[in-house]
């Protein structure tokens, strides 16, 4: 089984900041995509931002000039910083690691909660 740990949830304040960071086997991480999904109360699991292997990025369009999503190879990390956070933006965040060798895989963290309220 694959772990996945994410750290930095909280509460904030809207236009608060906050990091999120998921350390995942580095095995596996090199050749992954890694990824952030969000699932707000009542709601669907939403993509947030991933990152390719190579560094390419993709973000929701809700979140676009506000999170920035990287990854640091030497610590078999990523990352996402929140700026300007508003109270929307609440939700469980999971990490992500999808890929293929030999077969497709797809894991998950376990969830950490971000709060935005005033």
């Amino acid at each position: 089984q694959v772990q996945l740990v994410e750290l930095g949830g909280g509460s904030v304040q809207p236009g608060g900041s906050l990091r999120l960071s998921c350390a995942a086997p580095g095995s596996l991480f090199s050749i992954s995509t890694m990824g952030w999904y969000r699932q707000a109360p009542g709601k669907q699991r939403e993509l947030v931002a991933a990152i390719t292997r190579g560094g390419n990025t993709n973000y929701a369009d809700s979140v676009k000039g506000r999170f920035t999503i990287s990854r640091d190879s030497a610590k078999n990390t990523v990352y996402l910083q929140m700026n300007s956070l508003k109270p929307e933006d609440t939700a469980v965040y999971y990490c992500n690691l999808k890929g293929r060798l030999l077969r497709e895989y797809d894991y998950w963290g376990q969830g950490t909660q971000v709060t935005v309220s005033s």
